[in-house]
């Protein structure tokens, strides 16, 4: 019998799967599909050790005015998502006010300033050197005014965090990056972030590892998660996976997941979209393009093109209006080439009021563990909040309490 059974197979999930076979657990990582083919998938591809400070809601009037009206392609919304999403983003709003974000961005650091420390021995264990570059990316503006504005806040970012960032004019742009078609202002190039040319392959090499290693991977749902006095246990074709121990990893389906245990967990959801494309030119770097809310990244099953933030319900069919502005807007930087899918792909990206992932023990059942809510930093942050997970199962102590459940209580 497994003394851990860790419930979905992203970056979080396989992360928390092999921080606990280190420790020296039996564990089997259950999902309903293969690992990497979710949210992990779809993804930049980015291990930000850049991303001190989380994404705030906007507190400016200006900010505010072109999110409500969707003036931008940074954020749009569904008006039917609003009664089921209004207290997340109300938390989320205000958690973003000045002095908190300062005080959460400080419990943010101390988990990416080791993200790529702590992916390193997996990449290498899993032989998936090939896969990862550690040469940074780079946050594009078009105009000078926009760059211009941003530049002391990127440099206080990178002093007070102390973060390698190089500062590009328009000219140094242009020669690192020969194949844009436009002249641009300029860019922040953060050189300490890595990026990686197949997310969803380098969640799957992870598993592959952790297999590797001994362990096992179930294909089984979640949902059919029990609890029979000290064991927990999940339904698959010959009976029941029993252990003493759960993770729950599933993303932006831990919260469907955990209501049936009676947690009513204020998740914000921000589907992403993303297309490929090929035939055309391509980057040397993933590149953000700031004022069109679009992130531009090489990847080998072609150039990814990804959106920012829409609010829409769970079940609700695509609306890839983003999607289309964000093409159009990588065609004036680039010859974009034909699309590969007939469909963009999109996702959810599991996000708390307060920026900060839930990890370590349910409040009210004993040994139900929480691991998710990363926001948009699941794929960086994966191998780092498992070691603290694990830590905390092992032995007891919780290494970081403002990321513990029991905040929900």
């Amino acid at each position: 019998m497994p003394d851990v059974l860790v419930l979905g197979a992203g970056m979080v999930g396989v992360s928390t799967a092999l921080a606990l076979q280190a420790q020296g657990q039996e564990v089997v990582l259950v999902d309903r599909t293969s690992p990497g083919h979710e949210t992990s998938y779809g993804n930049a591809g980015l291990i930000q050790a850049e991303a001190a400070e989380p994404y705030a809601f906007p507190h400016d009037l200006a900010s505010l005015l072109r999110v409500i009206f969707k003036r931008g392609n940074d954020v749009n919304y569904h008006l039917d998502a609003l009664p089921d999403q209004w207290r997340p983003l109300l938390g989320y709003f205000q958690a973003s006010a000045p002095v908190r974000h300062q005080i959460i961005s400080r419990s943010y650091a101390k988990l990416t300033r080791r993200s790529t420390a702590d992916h390193a021995p997996l990449i290498a264990a899993a032989g998936v050197e090939g896969l990862i570059r550690r040469e940074g990316f780079r946050k594009m503006f078009r105009s000078t005014g926009e760059f211009e504005r941003n530049v002391a806040q990127a440099e206080r970012v990178a002093r007070q965090y102390d973060l390698a960032l190089r500062i590009m004019d328009g000219a140094e742009l242009a020669a690192a990056e020969p194949a844009l078609k436009i002249a641009c202002a300029g860019a922040f190039h953060w050189l300490d972030s890595w990026s990686c040319s197949d997310p969803g392959a380098l969640t799957q090499a992870y598993a592959d590892l952790f297999v590797a290693r001994g362990g096992r991977i179930q294909t089984a749902d979640a949902s059919s998660l029990e609890q029979d006095g000290r064991m927990w246990s999940v339904g698959v074709r010959w009976g029941r996976l029993a252990a003493r121990h759960v993770v729950v990893a599933l993303g932006p389906w831990s919260p469907l997941l955990l209501q049936k245990f009676g947690y009513r967990v204020p998740l914000l959801r921000k589907r992403g979209y993303h297309r490929h494309y090929t035939g055309g030119t391509t980057l040397n770097l993933p590149m953000l393009d700031v004022e069109n809310g679009a992130a531009l990244s090489p990847m080998r099953a072609g150039f990814r093109v990804l959106t920012g933030a829409e609010i829409a319900r769970f079940d609700a069919p695509p609306t890839p209006v983003q999607m289309v502005r964000a093409e159009q807007a990588a065609r004036e930087l680039l010859d974009l080439g034909e699309p590969v899918e007939a469909e963009p792909w999109f996702g959810n990206r599991p996000c708390m009021p307060d920026m900060l992932p839930l990890v370590g023990a349910a409040p009210r059942h004993k040994n139900l563990w929480f691991h998710f809510g990363h926001g948009h930093q699941g794929f960086t942050l994966g191998p780092t909040t498992a070691a603290l997970l694990a830590e905390e199962i092992i032995t007891g102590q919780v290494p970081m309490p403002e990321l513990s459940p029991r905040r929900l209580s």
